[in-house]
C-alpha cells in the first residue's frame, strides 16, 4: 500500500474495470454497471482521478483506416550506463512523435522501443536522426512486425483484490 493512496474496494475496482472497456460511459451508465446511484458513483471517480489512479481518456484511433503504418519493436543498448546517459537518453526520445513506448529493461539490452512509422524507409531515416543525437546509442536491433495478433487495451483488475499485499 502507498502512503496517501486510497485503498481501492470493490466497486472501486468494478468502477476502474469498466472505465477501461467503456471510457465513454456517462456516470449513470456507470453508475448501473457497477451497482451504485450516480452521486456517490461520481464521488468515486473523482476520488480516483484525484489518487491517481484514473489518468485520463482517450479514443483508440485505427491508424490503418488513415494510411499505411508499420510497427518495429526496437532494443537499444547504450555505450555508458551513468544516470545521466539513461537520462539524457530518455528525455530525447521521449520527444520523438515516433516512439510510441518506450521501456528500460533488464537482460541483454537496455532499452525496448515501440515505434509506429509510415514504412521501412521512414524508420530508416528516424534511426539516423537517433543516431545523429549523439544521445549514447551504441547498438540496436529492430523487429519489424509482421501482422497484429491481438492488442489488449484493458487489465483484468479483479485479480488485484486477490493478491496478497
Amino acid at each position: 500500500m502507498v502512503p496517501g493512496v486510497p485503498k481501492l474496494d470493490r466497486i472501486d475496482i468494478r468502477i476502474l474495470s469498466h472505465l477501461q472497456k467503456h471510457g465513454r460511459a456517462t456516470n449513470v451508465e456507470l453508475a448501473e454497471a457497477v451497482g451504485l446511484s450516480a452521486s456517490p458513483c461520481l464521488a468515486r471517480v473523482k476520488r480516483l482521478e484525484k489518487a491517481g489512479y484514473i489518468t485520463g481518456y482517450s479514443a483508440q484511433v485505427q491508424l490503418q483506416k488513415l494510411g499505411s503504418t508499420v510497427i518495429i519493436y526496437t532494443q537499444v543498448t547504450l555505450a555508458d550506463h551513468r544516470s545521466q546517459d539513461f537520462s539524457r537518453f530518455e528525455a530525447r526520445v521521449r520527444l520523438m512523435s515516433e516512439v510510441m513506448e518506450c521501456y528500460l529493461v533488464s537482460g541483454g539490452y537496455d532499452y525496448l522501443i515501440k515505434f509506429v512509422v509510415f514504412s521501412i524507409q521512414h524508420y530508416q531515416e528516424t534511426m539516423e536522426r537517433m543516431l545523429a543525437m549523439d544521445i549514447g546509442v551504441e547498438k540496436y536491433f529492430s523487429y519489424v512486425v509482421m501482422k497484429p495478433v491481438f492488442v489488449k487495451h484493458h487489465h483484468d483488475l479483479e485479480g488485484f483484490l486477490n493478491r496478497e499485499a
